[in-house]
């Protein structure tokens, strides 16, 4: 009988959660905002650095290049994971 109530007692749980979720459609409006704008912000700072917007010379050249494609690659990546539902 004690496992019948704690059953029932998730299933309210949960029916109640779904029902009065403080991060409903609004909650994920927000997610999706926020996973476009960095997708945005990893993929322009990779072009800026790759165009050598910030006159990055010298020793630290190379560094430009592995962070800016590192950051374009990882911003496809993001966009991906936005695209498939993953995020």
């Amino acid at each position: 009988m004690s496992d019948n109530n704690f059953t029932t007692n998730d299933q309210e749980r949960l029916q109640h959660h779904e029902e009065y979720d403080p991060e409903g459609k609004s909650g994920r409006a927000m997610r999706a905002i926020f996973g476009v704008i960095m997708i945005i912000i990893y993929v322009g700072m990779g072009i800026l650095l790759l165009i050598n917007f910030f006159n990055w010379s010298g020793d630290w050249e190379w560094t430009r290049y592995g962070i800016g494609v590192l950051l374009i690659v990882y911003g496809f990546w993001r966009a991906y994971r936005q695209v498939k539902g993953i995020d």
